[in-house]
């Protein structure tokens, strides 16, 4: 038997699946650098060299829509469309594609295509979504790498609701795809589907945990039938409030999105929720990627559970129309259950000629319904006098409905310069942080003459790099948001950010703008932030010895306060910041953990991470003017000394508080240095201080300057999106 089983397994098993046993299972605690190699391009079948802005202009654009609306009413006999049109389930796999964006870390949403991998592939609210990417398939075929799936998946949603009579706002492409699940998001601490373990405080829906929007872990946003699955429309609607905030939304478009989205398709819980097959990711490999397979009956058509709730919302669920309002407000709505079991609300004695057909067995009308979430629309006092004004003015809805369903569909899309194809809208949107165009043409002497300016009007180096450092870090690679472009350091709320340490950018901006304002061609101040901190790191590293030139791309645009929606500007606030050795308050996360997220925010790899921090550290620009992690006797100068000093075993490291430790010299037992945890974390973790090493190395001093500078100037223009 033994030898028969040796027979069966002539490989080792390096592709083992079972996350518990990967290396690092033995080292719980260890830091994990994987958020940082996400996406890593070994995954991309595209190649290196491929460009997606170029290959969508090269799109039948108009062919690819048209495709999209014939599609919408050619149902397949796999997986019949509900009154033959399949617009309801195009427009929930766009909605679930861009709902999961939430604004606290700009993660989620529709922007990579993530849908098709896990988690999202197989949480419970996406049930039957596997169907709705696989009938689009032979358009992807069709039309190829032209189109992302993230775009694709968007797009279907445009058609579906165009298909059905509605005039959406506009279409943009920019979408690209990913290759491989993003493990590393943080979508919640529970192990189970559909726990609710993420608030502080049960009577409190604001104490939902941060980053976190949706209710329960596997929802997009709020469980259907009720807080926890106990029906409550005024509790619904405190979480519904919660959840869209951190969605973006406010009262309005919240009633819009939520009306707008069920005035078409319907919910499916006609069988046994209970019987359905595993989800995608644990099904059999005969099912060659579908989930939640149903043995009862045909499986699909009339027989299809999806939420567990059973029904249209509205009386003409494959059209565009004003009925769900007039369903809401004429009837009164009792508590029911659907044949799955699943709390739903039905009208009472509702007209026979306001009951939607079934959707599969044709001259039978059936009961419309409601989820909790609709009836808290009526309930709820606020969301009520939105409703009844929607009512009554059904083009007033209808427009309020296609800008909020647009900026649910764009939000993480970022800015307007980033979006792709001809129904892009004109008008500006104050949610997409417009800047204006520049019309900056510096040639290259004016931008010597404009360094020598800044080095020589009385501010430090570290005053200039921390203002430029200040201003790009706010960069988001998540939703695009945020960076130097723009020049919003010196706009509310961004100039009284305490991590911006506001008398000290006060100060450097005054300097920049008596420069800005005496330079006889047009500069922005955002182009003078930027330079002013390379310029001083140019000189660092000629004053350390390495002649190099720091590339400075001019071209950024000033935007003004009535462009800047400051409330929600306010989350990306930095609250910590390990490159200079800051944190607004103590956390339980620990600083280094803190430092991996807005490094993998910022778009940046380990290696960048740590040749960064050695910079950083040298050139003294630590927040408030802290001397932890300066491991050099030569401050303001950009040498290795960072790396050779933390390497260097004439020393002992003392832990003095939870996060101050003692650098102490073993021949005279005297303190040299105090560090942090971010200091120590590249000398004490293997990988990074593999990194670290090979900085400190003699062969390295050149390496590390230049490696700083390409880290500097991708930090600089992240946000320069007309250079990509």
């Amino acid at each position: 038997m033994e030898n028969l089983q040796q027979e069966k397994c002539p490989v080792t098993h390096g592709a083992n699946t079972d996350t518990n046993k990967n290396v690092m299972s033995w080292w719980p605690n260890a830091l994990n650098l994987d958020i940082l190699h996400q996406h890593d391009t070994k995954t991309n079948p595209l190649g290196k060299d491929f460009n997606y802005r170029k290959e969508f202009q090269k799109l039948d654009y108009d062919g690819l829509k048209n495709d999209l609306k014939k599609l919408m009413v050619e149902s397949q006999q796999w997986w019949p469309a509900d009154w033959g049109h399949y617009g309801g389930l195009m427009i929930r796999m766009a909605w679930h594609s861009a709902g999961t964006y939430r604004t606290a870390d700009g993660r989620g949403g529709s922007n990579t295509g993530n849908q098709r991998f896990a988690p999202l592939n197989s949480w419970p609210d996406n049930v039957n979504l596997d169907k709705a990417r696989r009938i689009l398939w032979p358009i992807k075929k069709k039309y190829g790498n032209k189109i992302s799936w993230a775009d694709l998946f968007i797009l279907a949603g445009n058609m579906a609701y165009e298909s059905m009579g509605f005039k959406t706002f506009g279409f943009a492409g920019g979408r690209e795809d990913i290759w491989h699940p993003e493990k590393d998001i943080y979508w919640g601490e529970e192990k189970e589907w559909l726990a609710k373990s993420r608030y502080s405080s049960d009577s409190d829906s604001e104490s939902l945990e941060n980053p976190l929007a949706a209710v329960q872990m596997g929802l997009i946003y709020v469980n259907p039938e009720g807080v926890d699955g106990n029906p409550d429309p005024l509790k619904t609607a405190q979480d519904m409030r919660t959840t869209f905030k951190r969605m973006a939304m406010n009262d309005e478009e919240t009633v819009a999105l939520t009306a707008g989205g069920h005035t078409v398709g319907k919910a499916h819980g006609n069988g046994d929720a209970s019987i359905l097959d595993a989800s995608p990711e644990g099904a059999p490999i005969e099912h060659q990627g579908f989930g939640w397979m149903n043995p009862k009956g045909k499986g699909n058509a009339e027989d299809t559970v999806s939420s567990g709730l059973e029904g249209a919302w509205t009386t003409h669920p494959n059209k565009w129309n004003n009925t769900y309002f007039h369903l809401l407000f004429t009837y009164d709505w009792e508590l029911t259950k659907s044949p799955a079991g699943a709390n739903q609300w039905e009208p009472v004695n509702i007209k026979d000629e306001d009951k939607p057909f079934d959707a599969h067995v044709p001259g039978v009308r059936r009961n419309p319904m409601m989820t909790d979430a609709d009836m808290a629309l009526k309930i709820d006092p606020e969301y009520r006098k939105l409703s009844e004004r929607f009512y009554k003015d059904p083009e007033y809805f209808a427009q309020v409905f296609a800008r909020a369903w647009f900026k649910l569909t764009h939000r993480d899309l970022g800015p307007k310069s980033r979006y792709l194809g001809p129904d892009v809208p004109a008008e500006d949107l104050i949610w997409q942080d417009p800047i204006p165009t520049s019309d900056n043409n510096l040639s290259q002497s004016e931008i010597e003459v404009l360094k020598s300016k800044i080095l020589n009007c009385g501010l430090s180096q570290t005053e200039l790099i921390n203002t430029a450092w200040d201003s790009a870090r706010t960069f988001r690679a998540s939703d695009f948001r945020g960076g130097a472009n723009g020049a919003r350091i010196r706009l509310n709320p961004q100039k009284n950010w305490e991590g911006n340490e506001p008398k000290r950018l006060e100060k450097v901006l005054n300097k920049l703008i008596e420069i800005q304002l005496e330079f006889a061609n047009r500069v922005s101040l955002a182009d003078l932030i930027v330079l002013g901190g390379s310029a001083a790191i140019e000189k660092a590293a000629n004053d350390a010895g390495v002649n190099i030139k720091v590339p400075f791309n001019p071209g950024r645009g000033d935007a003004v306060q009535e462009m800047t929606d400051t409330e929600s500007f306010e989350v990306l606030e930095p609250i910590h910041d390990g490159y200079r050795n800051w944190q607004k308050k103590d956390y339980i996360v620990d600083p280094e953990e803190l430092l991996l997220d807005r490094t993998q925010l910022m778009g940046l790899t380990a290696p960048e991470m740590t040749v960064l921090i050695g910079g950083m550290r040298v050139l003294g620009t630590n927040h408030g003017n802290t001397k932890h992690g300066v491991f050099t006797d030569k401050e303001g100068i950009l040498t290795n000394d960072f790396f050779v000093n933390l390497t260097d075993m004439n020393y002992y490291w003392k832990p003095v508080s939870e996060n101050l430790y003692h650098i102490v010299d073993r021949k005279t037992n005297q303190t040299k240095w105090t560090a942090t945890r971010v200091d120590l974390i590249f000398g004490s973790n293997s990988i990074l201080r593999a990194y670290s090493e090979f900085y400190a190395q003699d062969d390295n001093k050149e390496k590390f300057v230049e490696d700083f500078v390409k880290a500097w100037v991708k930090v600089m223009d992240a946000d320069r999106f007309d250079l990509k």
